[in-house]
This record gives structure tokens, sequence and C-alpha cells, in this order.
């Protein structure tokens, strides 16, 4: 066990020091709830507290609540609801431009497991409504999850690779995010993960340390 953590603590210490170089490392703090209802129903909802720097600078604000349905153990339809508080930088400059969002969305996620690794799909399609323009975007989430221990799955690693394609745009791809963290189940309720993600643009990156709390009720 002892070996595993030091070998995780290098791999990110290794990827700051060469994504540190390159642009400056943002801070998402991150709470997904989950409750379950009457008749296959469930209530979803998030907060997201996003920052440009590790502390103070507020880049975005998201919030985003849904209505699903099990058709199945392992399948969730949902509609839901977003609004999105954006502090965008404009290039070159060092002024803010206050973007909101109002966002419906319909998403499908499938999960599956293959022994000890869990994967999940998640196939989502979204109506945006940014200031006076309308816009559409599909995304498409696969993540996987393994326990780091043999002995328990109290203690997991888990990555995700997240594409963003842009419908209705002449800038058909909008960006990939790549994530790998570690995390800590403290009951069949709730669980917390650390991560490290890198947000792909056209032209540009940026890296994210995640802090992520999953309470499920």
């Amino acid at each position: 066990m002892t070996k595993k953590i030091l070998l995780f603590a290098l791999l990110w210490s290794n990827i700051f020091s060469i994504r540190g170089q390159e642009n400056q490392v943002g801070n998402w703090l991150i709470y997904i709830g989950n409750k379950e209802l009457k008749n296959s129903l469930n209530w979803h909802h998030e907060i997201q507290h996003r920052n440009y720097n590790f502390f103070g600078e507020l880049e975005q604000l998201l919030l985003r609540t849904g209505i699903g349905y099990n058709a199945n153990a392992n399948n969730n339809i949902l509609l839901g609801y977003g609004f999105i508080d954006s502090r965008n930088l404009l290039e070159k400059t060092d002024q803010i431009l206050k973007v909101n969002e109002h966002r419906i969305y319909q998403q499908l996620i499938s999960k599956q497991a293959i022994g000890k690794l869990k994967v999940q799909h998640r196939y989502r399609f979204e109506q945006r409504f940014v200031e006076d323009k309308f816009k559409l975007r599909y995304r498409y989430f696969l993540s996987l999850r393994i326990p780091f221990l043999k002995t328990s799955e109290k203690y997991y690693i888990s990555a995700y690779n997240e594409l963003f394609i842009n419908a209705n745009s002449e800038n058909t791809f909008d960006r990939n995010r790549i994530y790998g963290g570690f995390g800590y189940s403290l009951n069949s309720n709730i669980k917390f993960e650390l991560g490290y993600m890198n947000q792909i643009f056209k032209s540009s990156s940026r890296d994210q340390v995640n802090l992520i709390c999953f309470f499920n009720f």
C-alpha cells in the first residue's frame, strides 16, 4: 500500500511540475447529491465552485438539478436544468466579462461492471441559453473506477474522459476533459475524491485540482 501511495504522489508531483510551467492551476470544489424517490425516480443536484487559481478568483459558479428515472438497475434517464454564472477573462487583458447561462439538458447514464472495475457511460444533450445566444452541445463521458486495495473497496482510483461537441457552431470541437483521482468511501452513502483534471480547448488548456463530495440519501 505504501508503495502505491508513493507512486501516486510522485505522479501528481510530475504532472504539476510539467503543467505548472504552461498555465496556472485552478481549483474546483464540487458537491454532487442524489436522492432516491418513489416509483424508480431520483433527484439529482450539484454545486460547483470553480476558481481560476487555487483559491479566491472565481471563474464559474454552476448550479444543476434534475429528475431521473431508473429504467433498470444499470440505466438512468434524466431531464435537468442548470444555471451557470461565469466570469470570463478577456484574451490578452485583465478584464472580466460576466456571463449568465440557463441550460436545459437530457441525459442517459449506463453502468456496467467488469470484475472489480466499474464503468460508466453518460450521454448528455444540452440546450444552452447564453445571454442572448442559443447553443446546442453534445457530451460523452466515460469513467472508470477500481479499488486501490485488494482487501477493501473503501479506497479507489477514479479516471474519466469527457468530450464536448458543439452542434450549431463553426467550432465543432468545444473541449475535452481528462481526469485522474483518488477516492475514499466513508460509507455506502458518502464518498470523497481528490483529483487532477486537464481541460483541453482548441488552442489552449487549463489545469484544475478537483475536490469532490458525493452524497446519496
